[in-house]
C-alpha cells in the first residue's frame, strides 16, 4: 500500500511538473503573440529598415532575419565540424570512464556554464588578434564556441548509451577503427539531431555573443568580411525605444524568432524521419 501511494504521489509531482512547464510556455507565447501580432505584417518580414524604423516609421527587419540564418547555419556547420569528432574521441578513442575523458568532460560542463557575455568578450579579443572586425564572420566564430560545448556534451550523453558490444562486433569482422566510428555515427543520428536543434536554439537567440563580434547594419551582408544584423539586437534595440509602436515591433519580432525555431526543429526532425525510410 505505502508503495502505491508513493508512486501515486510520485506521478502526480511529475504531471504537475510537465503542466507548469507547459503554462509558462504557452504564457510567454501568448504575451509574445497578443503584443507582436498587432504589429506583424508582410511589409516587416521583407522589406529592410528605413533611416527612421527604430522611431516608429516604415521599413522591416528582413536584414536581421537574413543575418540570424546566416550566422546560425555557419556557427552550426563550424561547431558541429568540431564537436562530433570531440565526443566521438572522448567515448571511443579513449577510455570512456578514464581520467582523461572525465576530465574533459567537466571541461565542457564548466565551457556550457559560462555566460554568454563572456564569450562575446573572448570572440572580440580573438578577432583583434586576428585582425577580424565587427562582421558575419565574428559573429559566426563566437556563437560557434558558444554552442560547442552544448553540442559535445550532447552527443557525449547519447554515445555513452552505445554497448561496447557493438564495437567490438565491428572490430570483430575486421572493420578498421573509422568504419567503426562511421557506423557508431549512424547510431548516434537522433543524438546528433538533438544536440543540433539544442544548439540552435541557443545560438540563434542570444544577444550578447553577437554584440561586440557581429557588428550591426541596416543592409544584408554580401560577404563574411560586412556587418550583420541579428533578431536579438533588433528586438533588443526596439525594445529600448520609448515609442510604444516600437515595442510592440519588439514583439513582433521575438514571434518570428520564435517561429523560425519552431520551423527549423520541426524540418530537421522530418527530414531525419524521412531519411530512416
Amino acid at each position: 500500500m505505502n508503495r502505491r501511494f508513493t508512486e501515486f504521489i510520485m506521478k502526480g509531482l511529475m504531471l504537475l511538473s510537465v503542466a507548469t512547464i507547459m503554462m509558462v510556455l504557452l504564457y510567454i507565447l501568448y504575451i509574445v503573440a497578443s503584443k507582436g501580432l498587432r504589429s506583424l505584417s508582410w511589409e516587416m518580414v521583407t522589406s529592410l529598415p528605413t533611416g527612421g524604423y527604430y522611431l516608429g516609421k516604415e521599413g522591416g527587419i528582413a536584414n536581421a532575419i537574413a543575418g540570424s540564418l546566416m550566422m546560425i547555419v555557419a556557427a552550426t556547420a563550424l561547431s558541429l565540424i568540431i564537436s562530433l569528432p570531440t565526443a566521438l574521441c572522448i567515448n571511443f578513442v579513449m577510455r570512456r570512464n578514464g581520467r582523461l575523458a572525465r576530465s574533459s568532460r567537466f571541461m565542457f560542463d564548466v565551457l556550457f556554464g559560462i555566460p554568454s557575455i563572456v564569450y562575446g568578450a573572448f570572440g572580440f579579443l580573438l578577432m583583434m588578434w586576428l585582425g577580424v572586425q565587427a562582421s558575419l564572420l565574428g559573429g559566426t566564430i563566437a556563437v560557434a564556441l558558444l554552442i560547442m560545448p552544448i553540442m559535445v556534451r550532447a552527443i557525449d550523453e547519447v554515445a555513452v548509451l552505445v554497448p561496447s558490444d557493438l564495437t567490438e562486433a565491428v572490430f570483430s569482422l575486421g572493420a578498421t577503427r573509422y568504419e567503426m566510428l562511421k557506423v557508431v555515427v549512424r547510431q548516434l543520428r537522433p543524438g546528433i539531431v538533438s544536440a543540433t536543434l539544442l544548439a540552435v536554439g541557443r545560438g540563434i537567440g542570444d544577444a550578447a555573443t553577437v554584440l561586440f563580434t557581429a557588428g550591426y547594419t541596416d543592409s544584408i551582408p554580401v560577404t563574411p568580411n560586412d556587418p550583420a544584423a541579428t533578431l536579438p539586437l533588433a528586438i533588443f534595440f526596439q525594445l529600448s525605444s520609448p515609442v510604444e509602436e516600437v515595442q510592440n515591433r519588439a514583439y513582433a519580432a521575438a514571434l518570428i524568432l520564435t517561429a523560425m525555431i519552431l520551423v527549423i526543429s520541426f524540418g530537421v526532425r522530418a527530414l531525419v524521419k524521412y531519411s530512416r525510410k
